[in-house]
């Protein structure tokens, strides 16, 4: 055992050590004086060395992955119930006996450190909810077959992680010394681990950082392996080590920790390697049991570079896995634009020879039916090859084939596909009846769709609102009045849909004091949008009432929900325009012009309106080029800066900067903003992202590239990170901090207020110190990768004093402090839930769904 410096044991993972003997010969070994421990303890590490270098299984990174299924519950890869995990969920929970019990300090570098030496600790609900399958959405259930996976994985050896043992280095100071450091670092926080790591510069080598890490994974300390990792590769020695990358990133996996993992990943990408297949797979795994919105795109993106960059054959629990969060959303339109990479999931499984569950198929031809535009050809060649291979369809899968018949008006398919339903003995569901009543009504029949209304067993909202929609759209004024009449004295609250169904209906055929009339009943039972202030302010520009136009007009200005569009600013210069009322149209086309608004106005107008107006189309172009931020839009990109926006170099000009946009598909409170801050916003969004629509406002969208965001890029976001500037006490008002609140906080379910920071922690304690200054008392709490700011109690009623002015008119019942229902939030509903503590220098990473 004492070689000399310059030999090497080569270590190969090796499980043949279980957690819980190394506990008990942890245990066993007495701890002394350092020094006496140090002689003493090189007989008892030869021993120990002894077992550990007892192989009983290979050591491929594809045996770590073994480890994912040892819960002997639900697996988010496997979708079934390991029964055969007895032995190893033993060894799991021997080992989360054993956890904290440390190794004698002369614990040699021929220590094996494996992946399967460390228990998953991912809730098990959240590793059964995260994955959702898209029989969640209808009746059956999405069960993949995941036996071949684990044969196809044990083919890839991991590589061997070279150290040395404790007792080969000559130097007797330097053996003490890293003992010690084994001891101490894995105690300490960030700071002070740093600042102990950093007093050892003059004598700490790779191989030293390499012993110190391999200890720190065999201990189950992860974090501290990671600090280490990660400091060592900021010195001059450093020389990348692709087996210590590859091993720690596969502990990081397993335990869920997409961000490091990712990290680690990309350091081996940046060397110019190709990660193994293993440390491919356990991060697809993470992002998949992660609840980021961000989260499936990149699993994605890892997904297609496993087989294009690394060349290599996922397994099939892998393929299925990916498969089902493709489909986890709760509705079609969400996930319809999965389509492309679900095809290419399906491609992978046939080109590999593995078997394609029947689901996969079902889960193909459902995303297809929920496109815009329909490939029944596609969809034959699915349910041909379902047949060939014996494979019986569902009624899953028959409502997705009418749904898509429906969609594209074949109504012999959709007549097939519905006495196929009803031959199969079941009822259909209520949906099958709309998409029968649908593809009558695109044929011209709407008085057959009345009849398949009739005949649902149970009337709903959306049979309803569907039966309207024919009715009105065809014009059919008595039958639809009647259906509206029955629905709004049901115990069914009427939609907004309904109303604005009948408001069209009624305007094409310009019965004005109806539009308004059913406007009204709308103000009633419903809240308006911006769709049915248009068709009102339209019709009563069109019936000359220009007084009452004005005074919706400025209503919907007033009102930060609604908003002005270019649709409603289009029809009052039009109607003014036509009424001969050129100065209050010069207003109109002057604002437009600001808001860099389409005029889709008749030339002969146009040159009426030119003539008066003194601001010919090369000085309007030019207004629309030299846009100024206002004081308003600073301070709202100060609060969105502070809650999660993002700032992006033009890779055109580097002196030019655009903001990007992102909101939840999945928060009411994220939509009604996202309106708000597309119409504040609307002479700076780019022209590729703009629509007439606000209903079909992207939730992600950006800014044109200007020179005016520099100073939000380098005070912000210097080199692409985000920070805290030291002088934002300067500019932190209080409608920056209402614009935080809404994009980036909640109100939690006791009533109180918090505010969401993804920055460093002494960037966040510095901002909680200003807040204390200006009297609003917070508490800092860790949760997952991000900051919370609490305010309780008063402090969180003084603090909606001050933000409540600059709220959003609609957003203000959901979001006022102090009441406890109607829970509503920017992130998910887990954030009721978040209790607060005062201990502020929490620094571990406890993951949540935030």
């Amino acid at each position: 055992m004492g070689g000399a410096w310059g030999e090497r044991t080569r270590i190969k993972p090796s499980s043949s050590q279980t957690a819980k003997e190394a506990a008990e010969s942890s245990s066993s070994s007495k701890y002394g004086p350092l020094s006496v421990q140090l002689q003493a303890g090189k007989e008892d590490s030869t021993d120990f060395n002894r077992q550990m270098k007892m192989k009983s299984r290979s050591s491929s990174p594809n045996n770590d992955l073994h480890q994912l299924n040892d819960d002997r519950e639900e697996s988010p890869l496997s979708g079934t119930t390991n029964e055969d995990a007895g032995a190893t969920t033993t060894s799991t929970a021997a080992g989360d006996d054993a956890s904290n019990v440390r190794l004698p300090l002369s614990l040699p570098f021929s220590a094996t450190v494996s992946a399967d030496d460390v228990p998953a600790r991912v809730p098990k609900d959240a590793e059964r909810d995260e994955i959702v399958n898209f029989s969640d959405i209808t009746t059956g259930s999405l069960e993949l077959d995941n036996s071949l996976a684990l044969n196809d994985l044990k083919r890839r050896e991991s590589p061997t992680v070279e150290v040395k043992e404790l007792e080969e280095l000559p130097e007797q100071w330097r053996r003490a010394k890293l003992a010690w450091l084994c001891k101490e670092l894995p105690a300490h926080r960030s700071a002070t681990f740093i600042r102990v790591l950093n007093a050892q510069r003059k004598w700490i080598r790779q191989e030293d950082c390499t012993y110190i890490a391999v200890h720190c994974m065999r201990i189950r300390e992860n974090e501290a392996a990671f600090r280490v990792y990660k400091w060592m590769m900021n010195h001059h020695w450093h020389r990348f080590d692709f087996a210590l990358a590859t091993k720690l990133a596969d502990f990081m996996g397993k335990r869920r920790n997409h961000f490091k993992c990712r990290e680690i990943f990309n350091d081996i990408i940046n060397q110019g390697l190709i990660p193994c297949e293993s440390t491919y797979h356990l991060l697809i795994v993470s992002y998949l049991s992660s609840s980021a919105p961000e989260s499936l795109d990149e699993a994605c993106k890892i997904y297609n570079q496993m087989i294009h960059l690394g060349g290599y054959a996922p397994p099939l629990t892998l393929h299925n896995s990916l498969f089902r969060a493709l489909l986890s959303k709760k509705n079609g339109e969400s996930c319809k634009h999965h389509l492309k990479q679900a095809e290419f999931v399906y491609h992978n499984i046939k080109t590999s020879g593995l078997k394609i569950h029947s689901d996969v198929y079902g889960g193909l031809i459902w995303l297809h039916s929920h496109q815009d535009v329909i490939d029944k050809d596609r969809i034959l060649a699915l349910r041909s090859e379902m047949k060939s291979k014996g494979i019986r369809e569902t009624t899953e899968v028959l409502i997705s084939v009418l749904r898509a018949s429906a969609k594209a008006g074949d109504i012999v398919e959709a007549e097939r596909t519905w006495e196929a339903l009803l031959s199969a003995g079941n009822k259909p569901p209520n949906h099958a009846f709309l998409y029968m009543m649908e593809v009558y009504s695109k044929i011209g029949n709407p008085k057959k769709s009345l009849d398949i209304f009739n005949n649902i067993p149970e009337l709903s909202i959306a049979s309803y609102t569907k039966i309207i929609d024919i009715l009105s759209e065809a014009q059919l004024t008595d039958l639809a009045e009647s259906l509206m009449t029955q629905f709004m004295n049901s115990s069914f609250e009427p939609s907004i849909c309904s109303f604005i169904d009948m408001m069209e209906m009624y305007s094409e055929l310009k019965l004005h004091d109806k539009v308004e009339s059913t406007f009204f009943r709308c103000l009633e039972k419903s809240t308006p949008n911006e769709a049915a202030y248009n068709i009102y302010l339209e019709s009563l520009v069109k019936a000359k009432n220009f007084e009452k136009a004005e005074e919706i007009f400025s209503q919907m200005h007033s009102n930060e929900a609604i908003g002005i569009n270019p649709k409603s600013c289009n029809t009052v210069l039009k109607g003014y325009l036509t009424s001969g009322y050129t100065s209050k149209a010069k207003k109109v086309y002057e604002y437009m012009l600001e808001k860099r608004y389409d005029v889709e106005v008749e030339s002969f107008l146009m040159e009426k309106l030119q003539s008066s107006v003194h601001c010919p189309e090369s000085e309007a172009t030019k207004t629309a080029v030299n846009l100024t931020l206002s004081n308003k839009q600073r301070e709202i990109i100060i609060g969105l800066l502070l809650s999660g926006l993002s700032v992006q170099q033009d890779e055109e000009d580097p002196k030019r900067f655009l903001l990007n946009f992102r909101f939840r598909e999945d928060s009411k409170i994220h939509s009604v903003l996202k309106r708000h801050i597309y119409n504040t916003f609307h002479e700076w969004i780019a022209f590729q992202m703009l629509v007439d629509d606000s209903d079909r406002i992207p939730h992600h969208f950006s800014t044109v590239s200007h020179s005016c965001y520099r100073f939000y890029a380098e005070q912000f976001w210097p080199q692409g990170r985000p920070v805290i500037p030291k002088l934002i006490h300067r500019w932190l008002t209080p409608r920056s901090l209402a614009y935080w609140y809404m994009y980036g906080g909640c109100r939690i379910r006791t009533g109180d207020i918090v505010l969401r920071l993804k920055h460093q922690k002494e960037e966040v304690l510095g901002i909680a110190k200003i807040l204390r200054a200006r009297s609003f008392n917070c508490l800092v709490k860790r949760k997952g990768n991000a900051f919370w700011l609490g305010f309780i109690g008063t402090d969180a009623a003084e603090f909606w004093k001050l933000v409540e002015p600059f709220v959003i008119a609609d957003l203000k019942g959901d979001l006022q402090a102090g009441s406890s229902s109607g829970i509503s939030s920017t992130s998910n509903s887990d954030e009721g839930s978040f209790e607060f503590s005062t201990d502020d220098d929490d620094d571990d990473e406890r993951h949540c769904h935030v």
